[in-house]
């Protein structure tokens, strides 16, 4: 299962609160590596341009071969 936190906007009139500020913090830097994460994969064409393949799965294990890769990347770098 995976949860969403949406960041906290600013409400007309008030500032955020140290505690909301905070956690917007948070929020934005695991946003950071998971952006960097999907930027890493998607240098791989394949995962970035549209997929024509009709074979039934074939896309679910492009997309895990192309993570397998980066992290491999990630690993050996």
């Amino acid at each position: 299962m995976v949860k969403c936190n949406n960041a906290y906007e600013k409400p007309k009139g008030r500032d955020l609160t140290q505690y909301e500020k905070h956690l917007n913090k948070l929020i934005s830097g695991i946003r950071v590596k998971v952006e960097h994460a999907i930027g890493g994969v998607k240098r791989f064409g394949i995962v970035s341009n549209i997929f024509r393949n009709k074979t039934d799965g074939l896309d679910d294990k492009v997309m895990e071969i192309s993570c397998g890769l980066w992290n491999y990347h990630l690993l050996s770098s």
